[in-house]
């Protein structure tokens, strides 16, 4: 199961929002007991998002699941003689303050490494520890503005924003990523580590094919206009005459060929590789697509290969024979439904088991289970 990957190993989660967050309960679905230690008045991310009769957002349940939390003052003598305590009993501490925050707290990467020099510290920071953006603030567009995860995206002459934010999910899985590397740094060699992971720059890392192009004249990635940003009619979102949207991903031949055959169009065919952006042949394939409804093109390409989908609406994920059958969504049902992703991953064929709730403890049951 997943969920022996990481038995054993025990990550404190001093982060909030979303990122370090996301990161924390990868590792907890890999199997890491991980403590949320929270300040008094909790994380931020609790009343963020449609609220529950209990007064916890759902956003903060589904993000933080398969956590127990406490509530610490760091700035409190005994609550930080406790949190040091924990610290030295600790495999991963995973934070997101701005750099130098931790320090002012007694809690710096010197002190931690004291404390516990096998201790895998991961410290996630909007723009990293050095730098002249190291303090500045920011959330999850302005990791994309900066980070060239922006500037090519959406359509004519205005960027879109993504959602779900990429920025914050990205860099949780890459900093859950590093402290797997350094984990199993440590078992060869048994010493700790210190991360430092940028927000912006897990998006700056999905940029060298966007900054390769840049430097090559004629492959300039010009927003809605390059192969991959919908400049090529084969490999483009379209609106149909229901006012729903369709994904065509047919940048191979083989796959373009048998759309336009499966679509009447065999004149087409051979239109592929006109130059970018293809504004004629797009219009006549926006005509196409627009004249008929979405179950029309379902039904008359279902059975062939092109890469073809419907752009679906989230109320139609559940039931999609595809997610059904892989059994990574799990729903609650009840007046306060919540539908939670497993780890996207299946080992030796087995679905993860649905995390338990987000728990609160009491600092001295959590102390006498770790210490």
């Amino acid at each position: 199961m997943l969920s022996d990957c990481l038995r054993g190993t025990r990550v404190l989660d001093l982060s909030q929002y979303l990122p370090g967050p996301f990161a924390a309960q990868l590792l907890a679905d890999l199997g890491a007991e991980v403590v949320k230690v929270e300040p008094p008045a909790g994380d931020p991310m609790r009343r963020l998002g449609p609220l529950d009769g209990d007064g916890l957002s759902a956003f903060y349940k589904l993000v933080n699941a398969g956590k127990r939390v406490v509530r610490l003052d760091l700035k409190d003598s005994a609550d930080a003689e406790a949190f040091g305590r924990l610290v030295a009993a600790a495999d991963v501490l995973l934070e997101s303050f701005r750099p130098g925050a931790l320090a002012k707290l007694g809690f710096g990467p010197e002190d931690l490494r004291d404390c516990n020099p096998r201790l895998v510290h991961c410290a996630l920071s909007g723009f990293g520890q050095t730098g002249p953006y190291a303090l500045k603030a920011g959330h999850d567009i302005t990791y994309m503005a900066l980070g060239g995860g922006l500037a090519t995206s959406g359509l004519g002459d205005q960027p879109i924003a993504a959602h779900p934010p990429t920025a914050d999910y990205a860099s949780g899985q890459q900093a859950a990523l590093a402290v797997l590397g350094a984990l199993l740094r440590r078992a060869r060699t048994g010493e700790g580590a210190f991360l430092d992971v940028s927000i912006m720059e897990s998006v700056l890392a999905w940029q060298p094919l966007t900054l390769t192009a840049a430097l090559r004249p004629g492959h300039e990635p010009t927003r809605g206009a390059a192969l991959l940003n919908g400049g090529a009619a084969c490999y483009r979102l379209y609106r149909t005459a229901d006012s729903r949207f369709v994904a065509l991903g047919a940048l191979e031949p083989k796959f373009w060929e048998a759309f336009c055959r499966a679509v009447g169009r065999e004149d087409w065919i051979a239109r592929q590789g006109e130059p970018l952006p293809q504004h004629s042949l797009i219009i006549e394939v926006v005509d196409l697509l627009g004249n008929q409804p979405l179950a029309y093109w379902q039904d008359r390409l279902a059975e062939v290969d092109c890469c073809f989908q419907p752009v679906l609406e989230p109320a139609e994920l559940p039931d999609h024979p595809q997610v059904a059958a892989r059994g990574l969504l799990q729903r609650a049902e009840g007046p306060a439904p919540l539908v939670e992703v497993a780890f996207a991953a299946l080992l030796d064929g087995a679905t993860p088991a649905p995390r338990p709730a987000v728990t609160e403890v009491d600092l001295e049951s959590l102390l006498a289970t770790w210490v």
